[in-house]
């Protein structure tokens, strides 16, 4: 149970991190929070204190590879601001994002087959 709180915890502080350097001079920073590891750290220490080193590596080539449905959210987000209002470039990104998200899964499963 305290293992959850702390987890919650943390993002929490992210959370409240990110309000809080985008009313500042310095709001793109915000942009930066949420690509601290902070879930990463979590999924690495559970994956690697249950499983092998090589599971880990996976999920950490994993987790590389990831990024480009993020990128695929931002460039959504960056092209689609200045056309939509902020609800619809939201929605339209995070679809872009599912759709990437969901081809990313597709691939990987069929390159790295689970059991294999």
């Amino acid at each position: 149970m305290t293992s959850l709180f702390l987890k919650c915890l943390l993002g929490a502080l992210a959370v409240l991190l990110i309000a809080l350097l985008s009313k500042s001079r310095s709001f793109f920073i915000a942009g930066l929070v949420p690509l601290f590891p902070t879930f990463a750290l979590i999924a690495h220490y559970i994956v690697g204190s249950d499983r092998s080193a090589a599971d880990l590596r996976t999920t950490a080539l994993f987790g590389l590879w990831s990024l480009i449905p993020y990128a695929i959210y931002l460039l959504a987000v960056y092209w689609l601001s200045v056309r939509y209002s902020l609800a619809s470039t939201l929605l339209l990104a995070t679809f872009a994002w599912s759709a990437a998200a969901a081809l990313l899964l597709a691939a990987w499963t069929r390159a790295y087959p689970a059991g294999a």
